[in-house]
């Protein structure tokens, strides 16, 4: 470099850079960042946490502003199937809807029917389209369904979280409306002898309505257990089981014999009906600690959907 030209560098601020250092070197510092692959940004948008399933990102969290994944855009591209299939296709009579708060946190609490879960759809469509305020109701599915290709990530989108204790608790202090089913998957699972016969209830919504001191609003539904007949329970871990990650594939008198064309929902005419909210924490002998006084109130619960199921069943003239 001639004396010139390092002149003209030092009065531009610049570091000359000496004539034996390598070209590599030389451009080193002016190369662009190396951009992350496809993997490595997916892997970004996500947080492991110990002894669960992968949990949306905190940057993830705050684009869709719900910690659990709800997305408003995709609850509405979906509103649309779920209108038709509550007031077109099952034709569901809903009555009582106005015992639903209008905000506030509350526990709808109802029995479960049908091989597949499709209750749980047409009571977030009741709420959703009936009610004045046009509320989401936010349901708890079993921890098996977060497993299955694709439709754990939807039901994730449309509101619902994964069953747990913790979850629940949180949603409730959000002010949210969540739905449980305490009868679990005994309650799909039944069998069509058995249908409509309310099973035997989980504790656990007692025990949130009295920690929490949130209401409890009893569900009866009637239609879903028709439409998937269920006479059997397909328990093999055959290659459908596996790729669906279920516990049992279930078998009606249309399925698997007619493939695909058998999975289609008959067209049955169904019934809801919410009761008057239970406020069991006011309740002066309620021992929140004894475990028969929370198994009791379960059970009364249960009793009391049970009792609305049995009038629904009196009421409808036709299964279809």
């Amino acid at each position: 470099m001639t004396a010139a030209r390092r002149s003209r560098v030092a009065d531009q601020g610049a570091s000359p850079v000496p004539a034996d250092t390598p070209r590599a070197l030389q451009t080193a510092d002016a190369k662009p960042a190396r951009s992350q692959s496809r993997t490595e940004r997916r892997r970004s948008t996500v947080v492991k946490i110990p002894g669960g399933r992968a949990q949306p990102s905190p940057q993830r969290r705050k684009r869709s502003k719900d910690p659990f994944g709800y997305s408003p855009r995709a609850h509405e591209q979906v509103r649309g199937i779920a209108e038709f299939f509550y007031r077109r296709y099952w034709r569901v009579q809903t009555s009582g809807i106005i015992n639903i708060p209008g905000d506030g946190p509350a526990l709808v609490v109802g029995n479960h029917s049908g091989a597949i879960p499709l209750d749980a759809a047409m009571l977030v469509a009741a709420v959703d389209l009936d009610h004045p305020r046009r509320r989401l109701l936010r349901f708890l599915y079993d921890r098996f369904v977060a497993d299955m290709p694709l439709v754990g990530d939807f039901y994730q989108s449309m509101g619902s979280v994964v069953a747990s204790y913790d979850n629940a608790r949180a949603l409730l202090r959000r002010g949210d409306l969540v739905g449980i089913f305490p009868e679990g998957v005994e309650g799909v699972a039944k069998g069509l002898r058995r249908r409509y016969q309310v099973q035997r209830f989980r504790t656990g919504f007692v025990r949130l309505s009295l920690e929490l001191r949130v209401p409890i609003i009893p569900v009866a539904i009637v239609g879903a257990e028709e439409t998937y007949p269920l006479i059997g329970k397909w328990t093999a871990r055959g290659l459908l089981s596996k790729w669906l990650n279920v516990p049992y594939v279930p078998v009606t008198p249309f399925f698997p014999l007619f493939g695909v064309f058998g999975a289609i929902p008959l067209p049955t005419q169904w019934r809801i009906r919410f009761a008057p909210p239970l406020h069991l924490y006011r309740e002066a002998d309620v021992n929140t600690d004894a475990r028969r006084s929370v198994e009791q109130l379960s059970e009364r619960v249960r009793r009391q959907i049970q009792g609305m199921v049995h009038q629904l069943l009196a009421e409808r003239s036709s299964v279809f």
